[in-house]
């Protein structure tokens, strides 16, 4: 691991990282789905369905979904049947997940603390393994990216979906305006929390272009890497294969 990480556009030290990471989410997670509508004015859910679908989670199946907190990408694989173990480093957002599947009367879901860079599972024990606005929070990308890989078992897919940098000419500008300056005021006036959400955009602003997360996740073992931009690359879906 680099003996620094960022944390935002600011750089720390490497193993202050989770801590910091872990004070954001905290601190959001009871307005966490709340602000993903406000930012995303509601294209989130959008996103995360056409996400669902390339995963084609099918009845029987093992996935793992990784930084599942809320349980957003699990409650709809759930219904397809799959076994959905959702992960999350932090205990917070997992609350809030296991709250929210209480609500909807969904059973058979499990719910684990779990750091992506060292999950406690055996080797070869999922069939998909699923990240949705989460890798990018992680310390250690390429050590995540190769616990995905331990954990798949041949033959397991990988997917991703992560904010990216749009390749729309004008757009890129917009959204930075949008981003920078109005998402914070809404993460003050809906979640009583600024930083937290400054942060959120900064983390995506450091995050790497699709090619060279493409290359990284190729790098941890996986073949058939592709990625899919939404809205020119503004969000974008990852997706490899363990052979």
């Amino acid at each position: 691991m680099n003996e620094t990480a960022s944390f935002g556009y600011r750089d720390v030290p490497a193993e202050e990282k989770v801590g910091l990471v872990g004070q954001v989410f905290s601190s959001v997670a009871l307005r966490y789905d709340i602000m993903n509508d406000a930012m995303s004015v509601g294209a989130h859910r959008l996103w995360k369905d056409q996400f669902v679908r390339r995963v084609k989670p099918r009845a029987g199946e093992a996935i793992l979904d990784m930084a599942g907190g809320t349980g957003d990408i699990a409650f709809r694989m759930h219904k397809a049947g799959a076994a959905v173990t959702v992960s999350d480093i932090n205990p917070d957002m997992l609350g809030v997940g296991m709250e929210r599947a209480k609500k909807r009367g969904l059973d058979g879901l499990l719910w684990s603390e779990q750091n992506a860079e060292t999950l406690s599972f055996a080797d070869r024990q999922y069939d998909a393994y699923t990240i949705a606005f989460g890798i990018r929070n992680v310390t250690d990308i390429p050590a995540a990216l190769r616990e995905a890989h331990r954990v798949l078992k041949f033959g397991g897919r990988f997917f991703c979906l992560e904010f990216s940098t749009t390749l729309w000419p004008g757009f890129a500008e917009v959204y930075d305006a949008y981003s920078h300056h109005l998402v914070p005021k809404l993460g003050k006036l809906l979640a009583h929390d600024e930083d937290s959400y400054r942060y959120l955009i900064e983390s995506i602003r450091r995050f790497p272009d699709m090619a060279t997360f493409a290359t990284m996740i190729r790098e941890a073992g996986f073949t058939q890497v592709k990625a899919e931009p939404i809205l020119g690359g503004l969000v974008a879906i990852h997706s490899g294969w363990k052979a």
